[in-house]
């Protein structure tokens, strides 16, 4: 009975040692971008604000390098905490992280999704949705857009596309 006992305590033990630790926790104010991605890639992302919403952590400008890793990646997850979260359309990884650049360059969300669309777009249907080329496309221009940033902004300086990622391109936020 007691080595029964024994073996009973060691196997929850066991259990609870594997399981206990796999729960990883994302600081709103400090998040970490690889433990936001891998969340996001699992289905398992669910942190909520203050009023039970689930939303996208406070990232700031200097998690952009770090985000910008994940502009290309074209997997599809299961889930994006925007205010408009399609459940019609391909939810790319990628995409969803350019969206929370633009959030952090304007200070604001660039839509209520993750979706952009051709510029010139009549309305909202899916066929205006970026094909993954073109969801690439995007992320170089984020990324040129980062690049240049990084240097200082001479007083001659009178490109008009200078802060705006998606000018030219031909594409815009939702």
């Amino acid at each position: 009975m007691k080595k029964t006992l024994l073996m009973l305590w060691m196997a929850v033990c066991l259990i609870v040692s594997f399981t206990g630790c796999t729960s990883e926790e994302m600081d709103y104010n400090n998040p970490d971008v690889a433990l936001f991605v891998k969340q996001l890639k699992s289905g398992t992302y669910k942190m909520k604000n203050d009023k039970g919403v689930v939303e996208v952590p406070h990232f700031t400008e200097e998690d952009i390098p770090e985000l910008l890793k994940y502009a290309e990646d074209l997997t599809i997850i299961p889930s994006f905490p925007s205010v408009y979260n399609m459940n019609n359309g391909k939810i790319r990884l990628g995409e969803c992280m350019l969206w929370v650049i633009e959030s952090i360059r304007q200070g604001t969300p660039p839509s209520l999704g993750c979706k952009m669309v051709l510029a010139n777009a009549e309305n909202y249907e899916a066929i205006y949705f970026l094909t993954d080329e073109e969801v690439l496309d995007a992320a170089t221009c984020y990324r040129n857009w980062w690049e240049e940033r990084q240097y200082p902004k001479t007083r001659w300086t009178i490109d008009p596309c200078y802060d705006e990622p998606l000018c030219g391109s031909g594409y815009r936020w939702w």
